[in-house]
């Protein structure tokens, strides 16, 4: 946060604003579930460009809706979770058949 004068500071619309917002850092597990999700969005991103050239597509599909499960879970977005299992299971039904 950029810190200003004291004069500047306590102007109503200034002192309004740094009320709204909440300075914190994050955590070791959400700094490391923020990663693992962008890396497993990125495998779910390539799966489609993937998926004629044997099962490689739907494995990637597979590690990328496993490692993107604590990004969500971490964030609480239960839709979310439900669709990364969902994807996994299906591509894991669809490369054991």
């Amino acid at each position: 946060m950029v810190k200003t004068c004291k004069r500047c500071e306590f102007r109503w619309k200034t002192s309004f604003f740094r009320i709204l917002i909440q300075d914190r850092r994050l955590s070791a597990k959400e700094r490391l579930a923020n990663r693992l999700g962008y890396f497993g969005t990125a495998f779910i991103m390539i799966s489609p460009y993937l998926l004629s050239y044997g099962n490689i597509g739907a494995i990637t599909y597979i590690i990328g809706g496993i490692v993107c499960i604590p990004q969500v879970w971490v964030a609480k977005q239960w839709n979310l979770v439900a669709i990364n299992i969902n994807v996994t299971v299906g591509y894991l039904i669809y490369l054991i058949w």
